[in-house]
């Protein structure tokens, strides 16, 4: 047993696995770089970083296989490998106390890029001039809400996140009077006349939209600058038998289509996931600044007011580059502006280890001036000593 125990502790503490590891992230940054021109920054993030294998399709099939590791996997074993030979090798020594700090702030530079992967979050807040929203929306993922419109007051949602609408199939949710069926869907359409599109991608639709317009399925996208819209096509059944057959589009043109059942109001939106807060931001102003004599853009800025609904913060806040709201565990970035059009998209990104890559480098720069003061101060100990 101590045969095996020892051949374990040497491969997780062999330098030579470091340098395979140090080798095979450079391959793969390389490889990513070069894919981000087609796979643009989600994809490249999705498909080599965050994940454990990076996943080829065979030629002539949708068959994935494994080509060569992940982030998850390069960077889960370097983690190992890096702690394991800490343990192992090293003792706590006011000689190596630089050492020891430099490697404890490259342990937690890895747990943060960790961390980050699993529990960033990033958002989108689009807001006309003097508009004021209490969500952000996701960039990339969709859902389909289903609207309870009968209060004056208040409307009862019930939605269904693209991940389920993607296995078909059927939901019955207790806050609903009929089933929810999703007959088909498309991960990225664009609507089209019917007398425009082919008749094979036609579906069958009895009520709304889908009675005059259809979808064509689109390939997935991942540049940064596209967004993937989704469609489906939904039947609704009650206890006397089918409502209806509902074509629904992410398009911003396809505006939500309601319909009446059992003595109530009901809407049906397929838009972007939706993330509320405790909080409303209202935008005052915009400016785009540009260089006297140019059209070389000097400064996005959007003036906001943060409020609650307690009174507990109403406040004016200008966000501008490099200078974002942080609020709530959030931060707000200035991401995109119209000013023609008059509208400010800030970017949302909610991300708890932030402070983990500061902590991290802090610690490797005070490690290794730590060090260096220790070598230097024993060289000239032994300079004076020869002397």
């Amino acid at each position: 047993m101590s045969e095996y125990r020892k051949a374990f502790v040497d491969f997780f503490t062999s330098l030579k696995l470091t340098v395979v590891l140090l080798a095979l992230s450079i391959v793969l940054v390389f490889w990513a770089t070069i894919a981000q021109v087609k796979l643009g920054v989600w994809g490249v993030q999705e498909q080599f970083f965050q994940t454990f294998f990076v996943l080829q399709k065979i030629p002539g099939t949708e068959i994935p296989v494994p080509v060569f590791p992940g982030g998850y996997f390069i960077g889960g074993l370097l983690l190992i490998n890096l702690i394991a030979t800490h343990i192992h090798h090293f003792k706590f020594t006011w000689g190596k106390s630089g050492i020891q700090l430099t490697h404890l702030g490259l342990i937690i530079l890895l747990l943060g890029e960790l961390f980050t992967g699993l529990w960033q979050e990033d958002y989108s807040l689009r807001l006309d001039e003097g508009q004021t929203k209490n969500y952000s929306e996701s960039f990339r993922d969709q859902e389909l809400a289903i609207i309870d419109t009968t209060s004056p007051d208040y409307d009862d949602v019930v939605v269904i996140p693209d991940n389920v609408l993607a296995k078909r199939g059927e939901v019955q949710h207790p806050a609903l009077p009929f089933r929810v069926v999703i007959r088909e869907f498309f991960p990225n359409a664009t609507p089209q006349t019917r007398g425009q599109a082919p008749n094979d991608v036609i579906p069958p639709v009895t009520m709304g939209f889908g009675k005059d317009f259809t979808v064509v399925p689109l390939p997935l996208t991942y540049r940064q600058d596209q967004a993937n819209l989704s469609a489906a096509v939904v039947e609704l059944i009650g206890p006397q038998g089918s409502l209806g057959t509902w074509l629904l589009s992410a398009h911003p043109f396809v505006r939500p289509q309601s319909f009446e059942y059992d003595g109530r109001t009901f809407a049906l939106s397929l838009r972007h996931t939706r993330n509320y807060k405790p909080f409303s931001l209202t935008l005052l102003e915009l400016r785009h600044d540009v260089y006297p004599g140019t059209e070389i853009p000097k400064n996005f800025s959007s003036r906001v007011r943060l409020t609650t609904p307690d009174g507990h913060e109403d406040r004016e806040v200008l966000i501008y580059m490099n200078n974002p709201l942080r609020y709530a565990g959030l931060t707000f970035y200035q991401y995109q502006m119209d000013s023609a059009n008059g509208y400010s998209v800030l970017q949302v990104v909610r991300n708890p280890s932030w402070l983990l890559p500061y902590i991290s480098c802090v610690l490797m720069m005070l490690g290794l001036s730590i060090q260096f003061g220790i070598s230097l101060f024993r060289f000239i100990a032994k300079r004076r000593a020869a002397a």
